[in-house]
Formats: structure tokens, sequence, C-alpha cells
């Protein structure tokens, strides 16, 4: 290939569908054309009901159509779509991604944990160098993904749990604003089940933190204050741990009215940010790092790289 090739790249969250549409060069550059992120709650319910409510795979298929449309009109060569926590876990996933493919075109990959970290990892470490391990923190609305490794290199460890920001919300956090043994007893599980998850020999190698998505980029733009949201701004601020907790507190301390208008927070991530910011707090905690690096390059990019890299192999 002589050139950077133009690819767009959808990602089906748990609690937000988004899009990148990028040129993407072979040796590993991702320079963004477009992007765009809404809330569209696919994951609402499917840790109680085990499946996608309908109207929430509506409101996905409604998004994606207008995105096919963006990527048309910037002349991709190439559209992925993939689909992470909340379809893997629903009986009906198979049936959305009939769903989606009829009604938008998007072939939808819907991925495993393993690959989800793989590829997140990929996109998060873009660009880095350094000889030292680095932990990517995946905050999603179905689960997290912990990712250990050296830039540049396969990771050499992965998981990917159920600490998902709408999941633990749903779980843990009925008052409006949360009581402060619901924030107490989330946090607690959370540090429970990285410790399970991560092994102490892991969490020890981990020298650094880059945190991505929607949880991270959002407590970088509240703690900045930034309105409107600045991506340039945010990418590489380091937020931390104290930074985290004091932000916690705050935002567990208002009612959702009040949470929607905090300058920096989008409206739609503020019935999920409290639980975002506590799993974040509890990461940073049990690997014992002060700080996290936010990232805005994520899996978006990473499935983009992977992409390129597929085509150019054949």
């Amino acid at each position: 290939m002589t050139g950077p090739e133009r690819i767009a790249v959808a990602d089906l969250g748990t609690n937000s569908t988004r899009l990148l549409v990028a040129e993407v060069t072979a040796d590993g550059r991702v320079a963004p054309l477009e992007r765009r992120s809404e809330v569209t709650r696919l994951g609402d319910g499917v840790d109680a009901s085990g499946r996608l409510a309908d109207d929430a795979m509506q409101r996905v298929a409604d998004v994606l159509a207008r995105y096919r449309d963006i990527a048309g009109e910037l002349g991709v060569s190439r559209s992925v779509a993939v689909a992470t926590s909340a379809v893997r876990d629903a009986d009906n996933g198979q049936e959305f991604r009939d769903r989606v493919r009829a009604e938008t075109g998007f072939e939808l990959e819907i991925i495993p944990g393993e690959e989800e970290a793989r590829l997140t990892f990929l996109g998060a470490t873009a660009g880095h160098t350094g000889d030292e391990p680095v932990l990517v923190i995946d905050i999603g609305g179905g689960s997290t993904e912990f990712v250990i490794g050296l830039p540049g290199r396969p990771p050499g460890f992965h998981v990917s749990t159920r600490l998902g920001s709408v999941r633990q919300s749903e779980r843990h956090l009925a008052s409006d604003p949360p009581e402060h043994h619901e924030t107490e007893a989330l946090g607690r599980a959370a540090r429970e089940i990285i410790a399970d998850s991560v092994p102490e020999a892991e969490r020890s190698r981990a020298q650094a933190a880059i945190a991505v998505a929607g949880t991270a980029t959002s407590l970088a733009a509240i703690d900045q204050e930034l309105v409107p949201y600045d991506p340039d701004r945010v990418d590489g601020y380091r937020l931390g741990r104290a930074d985290c907790e004091r932000i916690l507190a705050r935002l567990a301390a208002m009612p959702l009215a009040d949470r929607r208008r905090v300058p920096g927070l989008h409206p739609d991530r503020a019935p999920t940010i409290v639980a975002g910011a506590a799993i974040l707090v509890a990461a940073l905690q049990t690997f014992d790092l002060r700080e996290a690096e936010v990232r805005e390059a994520d899996i978006l990019h990473g499935v983009a790289l992977d992409a390129l890299y597929k085509a150019e192999q054949g």
C-alpha cells in the first residue's frame, strides 16, 4: 500500500455507540477525521434479563444508519463494527447482529473479551515507547478490561471483568444521590473483583497506567471544566488518584439532575459516571498507582490498525 487508507470503525458498547473515521498508515499512525459518540444504552437491563431490549437495539440501529451515511460522505474504503460486553452476554446477541446487517449494512463482529483486550491495548499504546510494563484500563458499561504489556508488543496479560459502569450502577446504586454505604459497597466489590482477577505478580509488574473510554475522558474533562469538550486537552491528561477520589466524592454527593449540569460531563453520562469513577479509583488503589494517563485512542484505533494489518496480509 502506497498511502493511508480511510477506515470507519463503529464500537457498539454497553452504554454508547461510537464512530471513528480515520486515515490509517502502515507504520501505525491513526489520523482521526471524524469522531462521534452517542449514549444509546444498549445494555440496559441485560444484567438482569439476559437479553437486549428491542428499543435499545433500535436506538443503536438508528445511530449506526447515521454513521453509515457519515462514513460514505467521507469516502471510506473499509467499514468495521465491533460489539463487546452487552452483546456477548445477551441471549439474543446473534439476532441483534443480523438486525444490524439488515438495517444498516454494517457487518458486526461480536468479539470475545480476549480480543477486546488485545485491540484496546493496540490502540491505547500506539505511538508509545518504553521498556516498562503498562497497564491499560478500559472501563465500559458492561465490563472493564485490564491489559498489561510492553508498548509495541502483544500484551502479556489481559482479563475482562464484569465491572461495567452500567452493570455496577444497577447492582449497587439504588438511591439518588447514592447513599454512602452504596458507594462503599461498590468500591469494595470492585477492589475484590480486581484482586481476584489480576494476580498480585501482574499487579506489581505494572509501572504506569493508561485509562481509556468514556469514564476516563469524562473525568479528565470534569477536572479541567472543559466546555465544550476538547479531545486535544483530554488526550494525554494525567489524572491523579487523589483527583479521581475527589471527583468521585463530589459526583456521588449530587442528585442526578445536578450531575447532568457538571461542566465537562456530557449529561447522558451522568447516570453511570459515579460507578465508572468508583471503578477507576478502585483500579488505581488495587494496582497501587498514583495516576493514570488518559488517552483518546482506544479500541476504535486498535480495530482500525488491525483492519489495515489484516488487509495487507491478504
